[in-house]
């Protein structure tokens, strides 16, 4: 009975509509099934950081449903390729982009498909269950806009299909605007060939020197808008419970795939829509068009692509998120705390590995402090994902940081452990707990934890523009001027590696490194080193001072005879 409320409580999970504009209870359509249409990109170059933060959001929400009552729900998520486009979209940019760099457009798009799946699964993202391109679904294209004209929601005229608004009632329901807000001119092309200047294209005619498919109306190629409907009515059908995207797709993409899937067939309805905010650069919108964008190939040549994954998760992805080196640097620090504590936890526990395993199954008594630990932990995770996917502190927060801190503070006496107890099992159970956390949110690593620490060390050279070598010999340089009593040269050299992000940490007779948070200098640290070098100075001057007294004394060069007193 309480495994059934517990299993209750853990599936109620709310989340955010844009067409109530409010957050409601998730309730799947079909019991136990998940479906999510989430719009990929336009696949025309490599992609930037704001489209890595929406295949991360809706990545997560992907993982948290298929978490819901224990990976009971099976989860339908279909992410597509816009890989051939309207050229007159204010948007696409696929046939322009071609014709100036002289490749095919379809061999452009192909190529740059291929890319973004390798830069999600650096982030970590798991691949959709279909990643659909617009090419690949013609027939289902042209069979939806059949369906609208037959519907009466539709015109021809000159090879173009346009959509009637006009026979929407509920046109601007999603977004909130109203037909008389759509001037012409302003996002929306001027056409006196339209019904209404809000029309907009199902199919467009073919124009020479860009690719055409065959159609009832003549030559031609899709409008932006049909592809989303007619590839989520193909592979979820009319009806499914989360549509995705970033919110500048709200208008006028989603309005009007909302409007033309209505237009053909009255069962269509989506459950959920569900927006995530942009990445700006200096709180302007991160886009191509500004040309304010990183790529996620630049970020990832200095960050690793899993605390790069951690800040994009730091706000809630509803809210903007302002890219800053500061923010990064400072989630790669927490991405070594973190990996370098269970590394330390897998390294104290192996030689229990055997045994734990074989007392997986059998139920065992945590002690009490162990058990308020994962308690807490596993309430804070499972209520701030249920409570609209909110991913912010997560593992910044109090709950993740105090189950770290109880394996840090017990690793000491775990060591001198020789046989099973409730220490062994504690430890395990809540190194088990943070990576259940780190899992469902993408940040568990793929490879060792040795292994993911040390791709950390070598981001954190390359910040910092030095190799391995380098920073080896400057601990040696430093450890010869501590033991000559030079400590304003070692500090200096201390406090320069940590202005590049490498921190010194002295743990016995041996020195190690780690990456950091670059220090800034102040003046006064420079001060500060001054006066220990001005000190380390004197205090040479001082011994060589009495050096060169004694030396004298010894060989005569002094006369002592002489009456160092005034003469009257």
């Amino acid at each position: 009975m309480e495994e059934a409320e517990s299993k209750k409580k853990k599936a109620e999970f709310r989340l955010y509509n844009a067409m109530s504009k409010t957050v409601e209870v998730f309730e799947p359509i079909v019991p136990g099934k998940v479906g999510m249409y989430v719009c990929g990109v336009t696949a025309y170059d490599l992609s930037h950081i704001g489209h890595a933060r929406a295949a991360v959001v809706f990545d997560v929400l992907f993982r948290f449903c298929r978490y819901l009552l224990h990976l009971d729900y099976e989860v339908t998520y279909v992410r597509n390729f816009t890989d051939i486009d309207d050229k007159e979209n204010f948007l696409a940019q696929i046939i322009k982009r071609a014709n100036d760099l002289g490749e095919d457009p379809l061999s452009l798009s192909n190529r740059f498909c291929e890319e973004y799946v390798a830069d999600m699964k650096n982030l970590g993202c798991l691949p959709p269950t279909h990643q659909p391109r617009v090419t690949e679904h013609m027939e289902n294209i042209k069979n939806m806009i059949t369906q609208i004209m037959e519907n009466g929601c539709a015109y021809a005229v000159d090879g173009d299909v346009n959509f009637a608004v006009d026979k929407s009632p509920n046109y601007g329901q999603l977004s909130g605007r109203k037909l008389e807000d759509n001037r012409a001119g302003e996002r929306i092309a001027v056409d006196l060939r339209k019904q209404n200047p809000a029309d907009f294209a199902l199919w467009k005619a073919a124009k020479e020197g860009e690719p055409s498919w065959d159609s009832p109306w003549g030559p031609g190629r899709p409008g932006w808008h049909i592809e989303c409907s007619a590839m989520s009515a193909h592979y979820l059908s009319f009806k499914f419970d989360i549509h995705g995207g970033g919110s500048d797709l709200i208008f006028p993409h989603h309005e009007n795939e909302l409007a033309q899937s209505s237009a053909a067939s009255s069962d269509s309805k989506v459950n959920f829509w569900v927006h995530n905010g942009h990445v700006t650069n200096n709180q302007l919108k991160m886009s191509k068009s500004l040309g304010n964008f990183f790529t996620i190939r630049q970020v990832i040549e200095k960050y690793h692509p899993l605390p790069v994954r951690m800040f994009l998760l730091s706000n809630h992805y509803r809210t903007p998120l302002n890219y800053t080196v500061a923010q990064i640097e400072q989630a790669s620090e927490t991405a070594w705390f973190i990996y370098q504590t269970l590394q330390d936890c897998e390294v104290c526990l192996s030689p229990f590995q055997e045994r734990l395993a074989k007392s997986g199954k059998k139920p065992v008594q945590i002690p009490g402090e162990a058990q308020a630990c994962l308690t807490k932990l596993q309430e804070e995770f499972n209520d701030k994902l249920s409570d609209d996917l909110n991913t912010s502190q997560l593992v910044t927060g109090r709950k993740f940081n105090e189950a770290l801190k109880y394996i840090t503070l017990n690793l000491k006496p775990l060591k001198k452990q020789k046989q099973m107890s409730p220490l062994v099992h504690s430890i395990a159970a809540v190194g088990r707990e943070v990576e259940s956390v780190l899992r469902i949110l993408g940040l568990l690593p793929t490879c060792s934890y040795d292994e993911v620490l040390q791709q950390l060390r070598e981001r954190a050279l390359v910040r910092a523009g030095l190799k391995a070598e380098d920073v080896v010999r400057l601990i040696e340089e430093r450890t010869t001027a501590r033991k000559n009593e030079k400590f304003g040269i070692s500090d200096k050299i201390r406090a320069d590696l940590a202005a590049k992000g490498i921190a010194l940490m002295d743990e016995g007779k041996e020195t190690v490194w780690k990456p950091c948070v670059p220090v800034v200098q102040g003046k006064w640290v420079g001060f500060v080193g001054w006066v220990r070098a001005s000190v380390d100075s004197w205090v040479a001057f001082k011994w060589i001072y009495r050096f060169i007294g004694w030396f004298r004394r010894v060989t005569g060069l002094v006369d002592h005879s002489t009456s160092m007193k005034k003469q009257p």
